[in-house]
């Protein structure tokens, strides 16, 4: 198939009663469903109770913006149904599209027990024989990893995934244990041998420590500031795992950051190099490349209409090694249905080898599209 632009972060919302039909039935009466908020919207409740927030933001494409009170009724169907996703992306120019999970991320919070691996193995299995079955060129699902659960259990599913025909992988913001412990090593080595990239995005699943911006949100414009440092979230996590010698270990692992942008990378990768060449006769580091040589081989991005960063392509090559292009589909960023308008708008100018590589080809190279 020919690929001329893929949307490497699109989000999909889980059908009203996927998990209360599929999980197994010593499960269903505590399973997530799809509740009447007191708003009058609908959302997914958790505990049994009408929801905390009702849809909104996380479905607003082709809707007047809104943060939450949309009924199920009310979003379109693109957001659980595959056919009407593929056909949403052809309005918008768009061959293939990565998908990012919703509700069921809540099982990074959930204790590491059977109920959590069984919402997680419901939704994987659910996304990858239903969903991307339906079009499996266009659609690129990321199960989860069960990360928080012993890490046999966790290559069991990596494994029990690829066979079902995953070419990637979510892994939480938060897992509970850092990452940059060797505890994970048999996880990537699985992933990086298959070639299945993993991905975070911003900072989605599992709980910060550090409390981010829990009982902050309601104080006037910090729901909107905690936006803007979203788009930062990358940098804590990809210089952790260059800097652990995660990629000297694992050389073919790739660890992709959705919804970040690039117009950061550059001083972020002058940064790394310089603090690595002015601590090194103290510092035994566990890898032997410039910390910016894993940038664009192991450690990738997703771009929206980053009008600061695609600028800067032609002075720092890199960015076209490590940007992958996304419209963000449903979410009230989205870059839909008008996609061709901002593609054309923020690659004006753009070398049209890396222009071709940002919009398409590194996609296709980490998650072995062709």
């Amino acid at each position: 198939m020919q690929y001329n632009v893929i949307s490497a972060d699109n989000h999909i919302l889980e059908p009203r009663d996927l998990f209360m039909t599929r999980m197994p039935k010593e499960f269903r009466d505590r399973a997530p469903r799809v509740m009447r908020g007191a708003d009058g919207g609908d959302g997914w409740s958790l505990d049994g109770k009408p929801p905390s927030r009702t849809f909104g933001l996380e479905a607003t494409a082709g809707r007047a913006v809104q943060v939450s009170g949309y009924k199920w009724e009310d979003i379109l169907p693109g957001n659980y149904d595959p056919d009407a996703h593929v056909a949403d992306m052809k309005l918008a120019g768009i061959d293939a599209a990565v998908l990012y999970p919703t509700v069921c991320l809540s099982a990074y919070d959930l204790p590491a027990d059977d109920f959590g691996l069984a919402l997680m193995k419901t939704y994987n299995d659910w996304l990858l024989s239903d969903f991307v079955a339906a079009d499996p060129k266009r659609l690129i699902g990321l199960p989860l990893i069960p990360v928080n659960h012993p890490v046999e259990v966790a290559v069991a599913e990596v494994k029990r995934c690829i066979e079902k025909g995953a070419r990637g992988f979510f892994i939480p913001a938060f897992p509970k244990i850092p990452y940059i412990d060797q505890h994970y090593d048999p996880i990537w080595a699985v992933a990086a041998e298959a070639g299945t990239p993993v991905s975070l995005h911003r900072q989605n699943g599992g709980k910060d420590p550090s409390g981010g911006f829990a009982g902050q949100l309601s104080a006037p414009g910090m729901a909107v500031a905690g936006t803007v440092i979203r788009y930062f979230a990358g940098v804590t996590p990809l210089t952790s795992f260059i800097f652990s010698g995660m990629f000297e270990r694992h050389p073919k692992l790739k660890v992709l950051e959705a919804e970040v942008n690039f117009g950061w990378a550059p001083y972020w990768m002058f940064q790394m190099d310089q603090c690595h060449g002015q601590q090194d006769n103290w510092n035994s580091f566990p890898f032997s490349k410039l910390p910016s040589e894993y940038v664009g081989e192991n450690v990738f991005v997703t771009v929206l209409d980053d009008e600061v960063g695609f600028p800067m392509v032609k002075d720092f090559p890199k960015l076209a090694e490590m940007g992958l292009f996304s419209i963000d589909y449903p979410h009230s960023v989205c870059l839909w249905p008008d996609s061709m308008s901002y593609v054309d708008k923020v690659t004006k100018g753009v070398d049209p080898v890396a222009k071709a590589k940002i919009l398409s080809g590194n996609a296709e190279r980490i998650f072995n599209l062709n």
